[in-house]
């Protein structure tokens, strides 16, 4: 299993697996790294241009090829158990769904394991994230746990994530001043 630069489990033998498309992939299929950051690599955006600014490993391509791949996530559930994020305004609690790295594109020793395996078409170290919540994402960093286990959400985290969605719901009811600041007499 791939490791943290610290040595904590991840969770997945090969983070290619379950990464997602590509951040800089645009919806027509061209390279927005290439568009929008050439003075970052002009000998790739060079290419990219030359080539309509086409990404060269297409959107079902083989992506540890692409030297500028990333795969972030949106947050939004985790990926093991399926708990979704509830964020109120105004509060500084804690994430439920939080970042995972799976693989980290600026350190190049945190995919040594991969590297030795990858062969000569391996552009890495690449960043690759996924979501897990605070629950799934401690058992993976602390035990065997895999991000691909049939997982159900932990008690704890069901109760804090209704908790979060009964003080929604209690924000957005409707009251007038009067009610919420009494009469004023």
């Amino acid at each position: 299993m791939e490791r943290t630069p610290e040595g904590t489990p991840v969770g997945v033998d090969d983070p290619y697996a379950v990464a997602g498309t590509c951040d800089h992939l645009t919806d027509d299929g061209r390279c927005r790294f290439a568009l929008t950051r050439a003075g970052d690599d002009p000998a790739f955006a060079a290419e990219r241009h030359a080539d309509g600014d086409a990404c060269h490993v297409g959107p079902e391509g083989e992506w540890r090829a692409c030297p500028h791949y990333r795969s972030t996530t949106d947050g939004r559930e985790c990926a093991r158990c399926g708990l979704e994020e509830v964020r109120l305004a105004h509060e500084d609690a804690r994430p439920l769904v939080e970042e995972h790295h799976l693989s980290y594109g600026n350190a190049p020793d945190a995919n040594a394991d991969v590297d030795d395996d990858a062969g000569p078409d391996d552009a890495g170290p690449h960043e690759i994230t996924v979501a897990l919540c605070r629950w799934c994402h401690s058992k993976v960093h602390a035990s065997f746990a895999r991000i691909d286990d049939d997982a159900s959400p932990d008690p704890e985290a069901i109760a804090e994530r209704e908790g979060r969605r009964t003080r929604e719901r209690e924000e957005s009811a409707f009251s007038t001043a009067r009610e919420r600041y009494g009469s004023g007499e």
